[in-house]
């Protein structure tokens, strides 16, 4: 049984922000760090995909929508990338990268304490770019857990860059929000697990971050690109209107 656990989701290769929630200490004190993928999908893919490996088992990775596509695309399995940054970082990674994006899972669970079997995963537990909102009907939800252990009480996801915790069906849901792309509110957005529920913000100084990031990546639309996302300038009221067609939802109603 784990005590702690934090979870790091969206990190969308953000160096500045990852490593600010790297240096918060009970990130450093848990016992795991739990990555619920996209990853790599963003200005600095290399440099955040180097720093992770060297934290070694300390880190447990899953596969988002994002990373999968960004290996698809390398490997020929596509032509195109719906985000406008993912071809580009998707030429960035090294062999090494692939392998190990290769490598990850869609989901793993683990037993926290406080929490009990607790399964992460990106989107939902069946599906890597499935669409589930803070709000989504109730039927909704039981529609997307269906086929999940009935021991499993606690789901975690990203996906959605904003973060929550709600109860639905008995099981507790919580998305940690985005380490590197927030919608509504700046910050590197992150989750401690055990034996409560505890939503995170690690402020940083988004200019400063901009201004590395300006000079470390060679993006062609990266000045606009750190500008718009580390400020979050998409509100969650934006993000939520662009997300809701997708989630199942009756909008004749």
């Amino acid at each position: 049984m784990l005590n702690r656990v934090a979870v790091l989701s969206d990190i969308h290769g953000v160096l500045p922000a990852l490593e600010a929630v790297l240096a918060e200490p009970d990130v450093s004190a848990a016992d795991h760090i739990v990555l619920t993928g996209d990853i790599t999908a963003g200005p600095q893919p290399t440099q955040v995909l180097d720093l992770l490996t060297s934290l070694g088992g300390r880190v447990l990775w899953i596969s988002g929508n994002a990373d999968r596509e960004l290996l698809e695309y390398r490997r020929g399995q596509r032509d195109t990338i719906p985000d406008p940054i993912g071809p580009w970082a998707a030429e960035q990674l090294r062999e090494d990268h692939l392998d190990l994006l290769t490598s990850l899972p869609p989901s793993l669970a683990l037993p926290v304490n406080g929490l009990g079997k607790v399964l992460f995963c990106h989107a939902t537990p069946r599906d890597d770019e499935e669409v589930v909102l803070v709000d989504s009907p109730l039927d909704r939800w039981q529609d997307v857990f269906s086929g999940l252990d009935t021991d499993v009480r606690t789901v975690v996801c990203g996906h959605t860059h904003m973060p929550f915790v709600r109860l639905a069906h008995g099981r507790l849901v919580i998305n940690p929000g985005s380490v590197g792309m927030p919608y509504g509110r700046t910050g590197a957005h992150w989750a401690l697990l055990g034996p409560g529920i505890d939503l995170r913000t690690t402020h940083y100084d988004p200019q400063t971050a901009a201004a590395r990031i300006n000079q470390d990546s060679f993006y062609p639309d990266i000045t606009e690109w750190a500008d718009y996302y580390l400020h979050a300038r998409a509100t969650d009221a934006d993000a939520l209107t662009a997300f809701a067609p997708h989630d199942g939802r009756d909008h004749s109603q």
